[in-house]
């Protein structure tokens, strides 16, 4: 008896977070290809299983653990990145350095793929 009192409070204990798998739509700002990777590597944060950045309908599907991230998060590895979600403005510094093509906020990109 006194094992089974002693194996409950250790697990009473522990910090133990529930593990919910769910996939979810972000609105990102971006134009090209090369939007896309960077999108998807800015989302690639622990705890996070899947992300794809749809170019045509500027929406990124991620699939991941709210055990271990927040959608919140997620949109601000991407807005740090330099690309702007719903509900994040993207990091100026971040965007002043995207390549011409990337930069969203003058339209769609110009340049040869």
């Amino acid at each position: 008896m006194k094992t089974i009192i002693i194996l409950f409070g250790l697990l009473c204990s522990m910090n133990i977070k529930a593990q919910t798998i769910i996939t979810s739509t972000i609105s990102v700002k971006g134009n090209c290809g090369e939007c896309k990777d960077r999108i998807e590597n800015a989302a690639d944060i622990k705890g996070v299983k899947t992300s794809n950045w749809d170019k045509d309908k500027k929406i990124l599907t991620v699939t991941y653990d709210t055990g271990k991230v927040t959608l919140a998060q997620i949109e601000s590895a991407i807005a740090k990145a330099g690309h702007a979600t719903a509900s994040q403005k993207a990091d100026a510094k971040a965007y002043t350095k995207l390549p011409n093509c990337c930069k969203y906020e003058h339209g769609e990109c110009k340049e040869p793929k």
